[in-house]
């Protein structure tokens, strides 16, 4: 009986919360297996905080017939996400032991459409690069592969949701963070519109990252958008809202598009030759679903602007962070209290003068421009989700004394992401192929501004083509 409610966990979220629904699974029964798979797959260390006694108190809570769209089914939120009373380190020694106040937002939404909160996944220390492994909680480890990383800075919510532990994770994205560890796992990574999610109540707006969620499906990873979208007051910017649930366009398929596809990295360095490859693999089944396929590099893809003026707005974000968590412990900020890496952001940033930044999120505007002009033409664009294969674990190293040279192997890893937290347009990652390697081998696809419904169709469409959901470790 454990060993078929554990296989539960590894079904889309929509179907487990219809199950609760009908009485024919009770909540608690998932958050105890749930909680079992923690414990059995500590090697992953996937997870910073675990509150079962709070989790199954919740689960207890929730009736048949509860009419919530995710009623009864257990999720965890990511370490850089507050939930109230629970432990919010931002990944960072510099937080101590504080704890949220307050949930965010996001949390707030997702209690509220009934998801019992079992946890906390790792992050990288405040999310800064594309792997999962945080001096103060240690590596997070790819169920496909323990000696990979499960990417970042989503990857404490990608393993947990790749090895069964939760059908769905908490994520955000500020430079491809859901899209990374989607690819490194398996997984589905929507990075919505920026301002589609609000970033409240303890945040203002952020041009680079947004909130979303880590789901095996597309219908999951529409219905939890549908949770997450949507003005809260005070809110100073915001995306309108949609004409339609988002989960309305996995009813239709769709119309024959044009879509452009590049294997070229933004930053001019080497990519993959199995990334290539499944990108080909792609645009050819891209063609025989109907739509007109053409390799094409956006004349704006590539800029010596972008990468430092993301860099000179990114830092800014980090050390927003740092100083977050000194006023959080009433201690000063100091290098001995973050990372090296976090600390060569923190003095850029704090080295920078306020011209200088608005400067940056003018030229990151002018290039989004560009970017975006090209969608115009074209309906989507094609890319590798990463330019080299998931990294060994250990191969970034943040506590380096050349954190510089790690932020550049970081870039060189994952060039294809960034520049669509930079244009604010939506981007999935989808895990259409398996590589020769045994691990997962993923596509990005890019939409226009505001355009997740078309994104999410044609993912649907995909999902159709290659039925990914089945293909897990160990059941490959």
């Amino acid at each position: 009986m454990r060993e078929e409610m554990a296989g539960l966990l590894t079904r889309p979220a929509l179907e487990v919360a219809a199950l609760t629904r009908s009485g024919e699974v009770r909540s608690r029964e998932l958050v105890e297996v749930a909680l079992a798979q923690i414990e059995a797959s500590k090697d992953l260390n996937a997870f910073t905080f675990v509150d079962g006694e709070a989790a199954l108190a919740a689960a207890d809570a929730i009736q048949p017939g509860d009419p919530r769209p995710f009623a009864g089914v257990p999720i965890a939120i990511k370490e850089l996400n507050a939930a109230v009373g629970q432990p919010f380190t931002m990944g960072s020694d510099i937080f101590g032991d504080f704890r949220a106040p307050q949930d965010s937002y996001t949390t707030r939404r997702l209690r509220d459409a009934g998801f019992v909160l079992i946890g906390r996944t790792s992050s990288p220390e405040f999310g800064i690069v594309p792997t999962t492994e945080p001096r103060r909680f240690g590596p997070t480890r790819n169920p496909w592969n323990r000696e990979r990383s499960a990417g970042g800075s989503s990857g404490g919510a990608g393993a947990a949701v790749a090895a069964g532990i939760l059908p769905v994770a908490q994520g955000s994205d500020g430079g491809g963070s859901l899209r990374i560890p989607a690819a490194c796992c398996g997984l589905v990574g929507l990075k919505p519109s920026r301002g589609r999610v609000s970033a409240g109540p303890d945040l203002g707006d952020n041009m680079l990252s947004s909130n979303g969620a880590l789901t095996r499906t597309v219908a999951d990873a529409a219905h939890l958008l549908d949770i997450l979208a949507g003005y809260e007051i005070g809110d100073a910017t915001w995306a309108p809202p949609a004409s339609e649930p988002f989960a309305s366009a996995l009813t239709r398929p769709p119309r024959s598009l044009r879509i452009a596809f590049t294997t070229v990295s933004p930053l001019g360095t080497p990519v993959d030759p199995l990334c290539v490859a499944a990108t080909h693999d792609a645009a050819r089944l891209l063609a025989s679903l109907g739509h007109m396929v053409e390799e094409v590099t956006p004349p704006a893809w590539q800029s010596e602007e972008l990468e430092p003026a993301f860099n000179r707005v990114y830092a800014a974000g980090i050390a927003s962070g740092v100083r977050a968590g000194a006023r959080a412990t009433g201690r000063a900020p100091s290098p001995e209290l973050v990372e090296p890496l976090t600390w060569m952001f923190y003095e850029q940033a704090m080295g920078a003068s306020s011209a200088e930044l608005l400067e940056a999120i003018g030229a990151l505007q002018r290039h989004a421009r560009r970017i975006v002009a090209f969608f115009s033409i074209y309906d989507a664009l094609l890319t590798p989700a990463l330019a080299q294969r998931p990294l060994p674990i250990g191969y970034l190293n943040t506590q380096s004394a050349d954190p510089a040279a790690e932020w550049r192997k970081a870039a060189m890893f994952t060039p294809f992401t960034p520049v669509f937290n930079a244009t604010g347009q939506p981007a999935i990652s989808l895990p259409l192929f398996h590589g020769e390697d045994g691990l997962p081998l993923a596509i990005q696809l890019a939409g226009p501004p505001l355009g997740e419904a078309l994104l999410l169709s044609l993912a649907a469409q995909l999902e159709a083509a290659q039925l990914w959901v089945n293909r897990r470790p160990g059941a490959a």
